[in-house]
């Protein structure tokens, strides 16, 4: 078996979330290599939470069918996105994971076709 080149992709999410797990298996299949990055463990930066939502939006990040939102009794507030941004980076559990990045290119979520452009783009 070769070992995985090409593109270096990250992955933020928990090793315990299917889509997050969907996502390794993807990259793996196709032998690219994965950083992955639990966020559990080590939660985002608010850098790296910063580009995804001005790449993608806070909205797209927000998990809000989740559990922990709804616990968080976050489904009747109204948020702009600055202050949904520090509503995620403040409780991590409310992303919608994963958040998959490869240079310029972001997806959050399990979105396979997202997946597949980022490696067409850099192969």
């Amino acid at each position: 078996m070769a070992a995985p080149s090409g593109p270096l992709i990250q992955v933020f999410g928990r090793d315990d979330d299917q889509p997050t797990r969907a996502a390794q298996r993807f990259f793996r299949e196709r032998r690219v290599a994965v950083h992955f990055v639990d966020v559990r463990r080590k939660p985002i930066a608010a850098g790296e939470l910063r580009r995804f939502v001005e790449r993608l939006g806070a909205p797209a990040l927000a998990d809000t069918p989740g559990r922990a939102w709804r616990e968080a009794g976050l489904g009747y507030l109204r948020m702009d996105d600055a202050e949904l941004a520090a509503r995620l980076l403040a409780d991590q559990r409310l992303l919608r994971l994963p958040l998959v990045r490869c240079g310029a290119r972001f997806a959050v979520g399990k979105d396979e076709r997202a997946w597949k452009a980022m490696l067409d783009a850099e192969g």
